[in-house]
């Protein structure tokens, strides 16, 4: 049950925070034993003992398998790195904290997102802490595993999932996330609860509601979303979830996202309803839950209501079932590892980086996790030399630690970057991202600073396979497709490359687009000279390598020479591929992958047959599977594809259904 303290706990925060921030000297005369609970995909560093310890994994495995449930995906990647904090007291957890107005944070956790891992911390002397990062959490599954969207979805599931309720062989979800919390609540965007803010996304769905068609186009903008962004988000993706409608949003993201259909008519082409129909769908949907005190009044979730909200899964992964591992962690090490994540939050910076100093400065007490934590610092105000000097120490104390070879290949790339020059050391480089790989292939950022060393070093061929993976596990990261778009460039892949920049130059990160832009402008000198224009410092994209000049091999030399004809002549350059975007559901008879990577696909559709292709299955973008497969038959699909005749052409997207 709930734990009485909280309604007041921001003050206790605040007055043991002024005592225990800045101390590093334990609460209890005994120092904590630490350990780390291994389970199949997380890792929990803790004080609180093996017991809790396991329950906050078991927790953790749970949401994961739920979204697997609630997306029928079969495989879950987290390209990212998660490291799990758990403490046992609230004097601890406050030391840790996140600062909002001076004070530290009134929930029971908080998650720390970074470029090369994430955090989750977590105050286990609150029930059910876990809750207080399962919005975000969502957002991290959805991320990595479901193709873009718009927001609304991506919002909406978010606030969905963090209704979310455990127990050991038991799993609800459906409620209004907002309530019956222990802790204050606030929509993401508000700094407070104040007492004229909503109580609940409920509360809120009784005011007037965006047009279906408006709220689909919200963008994140400076000032943030309005309140009514979130409650509609929520009710849409409950009721898309609840009606099992994935398959036609699937549909509905193809139409918007590859075919560029305007809102209105994509949803009417997908839903076979109007905007205004979809709408008024939805809030007949509202309306007939039934929340505790009638239809569509603010409370939790009436259970034994046939039109309850909540939904009980018929089965989960039981807490019993996880299995974990238990390895002892020294006190230095946790002093360290606690200090390596809150070097990451500013206002905590100083006191982590000086506890780091403490660390190292005993023999004794001297690790390797604390000299990658200097180096981390030293990284961000891009003091290279100092940098790896520590990561060199820290290679030293502990040569197998993969986190050290990743920081060693982090500055190599961070330096290249900064100074707009060749990477130094490429070759190591590669070598330690390589084992980094082998440590962690899901670690998606390592297969794309691995595809541009090799493609620095001048391995086209290796680049692109590099990419393709970290694109894969991360198929929302924009960067990784620049600079797929990069590589295809150096090994003359014109019509890809522009294809793939058209795409971008469109994206509402402004980096992207602007880089997307000037690389279309550089084509055509790339293409007459064979190397880009020097990139100036105001134009260069702040995370893209520049393209070095790269000879062409003997075989490309050969290629080159026959192409030309007997007076000197080259042929006309290739035109970029201009055909529409088209858009087919059937029935998917048979496919053929005899030319791997490449294969047809056999569509029946009415009384017509397709042969649809594409170049390579495994960059190819698909909705509801995780992975292409050559054994798929008599599966009803949706594709989308360019036509190159009557019944045949090159594909863009398959939804398997």
């Amino acid at each position: 049950m709930p734990r009485i303290c909280f309604p007041s706990r921001t003050l206790t925060l605040s007055l043991l925070c002024a005592s225990s921030l800045c101390s590093t000297t334990p609460a209890h005369p005994k120092e904590p034993k630490w350990i780390r609970i291994n389970s199949a995909h997380f890792s929990v560093l803790t004080d609180a003992g093996a017991d809790q310890g396991r329950e906050a994994v078991s927790r953790l495995e749970q949401m994961r398998d739920i979204f697997a449930q609630l997306f029928r995906k079969t495989k879950r990647h987290l390209p990212q790195p998660l490291d799990v904090i758990a403490l046992r007291s609230d004097e601890e957890y406050l030391r840790v904290a996140p600062l909002r107005q001076g004070r530290p944070i009134s929930a029971p956790g908080f998650f720390l997102a970074g470029q090369d891992r994430n955090y989750v911390v977590l105050d286990l002397t609150a029930n059910d802490s876990w809750r207080a990062v399962s919005r975000e959490f969502a957002r991290l599954l959805l991320n990595f595993n479901y193709p873009p969207t718009q927001d609304w979805f991506d919002e909406g599931f978010a606030q969905y999932f963090s209704s979310l309720r455990l127990g050991d062989n038991l799993a609800q979800i459906g409620g209004d996330p907002m309530q019956n919390l222990p802790w204050e609540h606030t929509l993401p965007g508000q700094t407070s609860a104040l007492s004229n803010s909503p109580k609940s996304l409920v509360e809120l769905l009784d005011r007037p509601w965006l047009p279906m068609a408006d709220l689909f186009i919200v963008r994140h903008d400076s000032s943030g979303y309005p309140p009514i962004f979130y409650a509609q988000s929520w009710i849409v993706m409950h009721y898309l979830l609840s009606q099992n409608k994935l398959s036609e949003t699937g549909t509905y993201f193809g139409l918007v996202e590859i075919q560029k259909l305007p809102v209105e008519q994509a949803i009417q082409q997908a839903f076979g309803i109007t905007a205004a129909q979809f709408e008024q769908t939805v809030k007949d949907y509202f309306h007939s839950l039934v929340w505790s005190g009638g239809p569509a009044k603010p409370g939790p979730w009436n259970a034994a209501s046939s039109a309850s909200p909540a939904y009980q899964f018929p089965s989960i992964l039981e807490a019993g079932q996880v299995g974990s591992s238990v390895l002892d962690v020294t006190e230095a090490q946790a002093r360290a590892g606690l200090a390596e994540m809150l070097v990451r939050m500013p206002e905590h910076r100083e006191q982590a980086e000086g506890e780091l100093r403490t660390v190292i400065s005993d023999p004794k007490t001297d690790n390797a996790i604390a000299h990658r934590g200097l180096a981390w610092a030293h990284l961000e105000r891009k003091e290279f030399d100092q940098s790896s000097e520590e990561l060199a120490r820290a290679m030293e104390l502990d040569g197998r630690d993969p986190w050290v070879r990743y920081y060693m290949a982090l500055v190599k790339f961070k330096a290249a970057q900064s100074t707009r020059n060749p990477i130094q050391g490429v070759s190591n480089m590669i070598q330690d991202l390589v084992a980094v790989v082998d440590w962690d292939p899901d670690f998606a950022e390592a297969h794309n600073m691995l595809a541009m060393g090799r493609l620095e070093g001048g391995g086209v061929h290796a680049a692109t396979d590099s990419i393709r993976v970290a694109i894969q596990l991360s198929p929302r990261n924009q960067q990784y497709l620049l600079n797929l778009a990069q590589i295809d460039l150096a090994g003359k892949k014109w019509d890809d490359a522009t294809a793939l920049l058209e795409r971008l130059k469109s994206s509402v990160n402004p980096q992207i687009a602007e880089a997307a832009r000037k690389s279309l402008a550089d084509l055509p000198t790339l293409k007459k000279y064979g190397v880009l224009p020097q990139p100036t410092p105001s134009s260069a994209p702040a995370a893209a390598s520049t393209i070095p000049k790269l000879p062409p091999s003997s075989a490309e030399k050969v290629d080159e020479d026959s192409s030309s004809d007997q007076n000197g002549v080259n042929p006309a350059e290739p035109v970029p591929d201009r055909r529409k975007v088209l858009f087919l559901k059937g029935k998917l008879a048979s496919v053929d992958c005899s030319q791997r990577p490449a294969a047809t696909l056999t569509v029946r559709s009415a009384a017509r047959t397709f042969k649809l292709r594409t170049n390579n299955y495994n960059s190819l973008l698909l909705v509801g599977a995780d992975e292409f497969s050559c054994a798929w038959t008599d599966r009803p699909v949706v594709v989308n594809y360019k036509a190159g005749g009557k019944a045949d052409g090159d594909l863009v997207s398959v939804e398997v259904q």
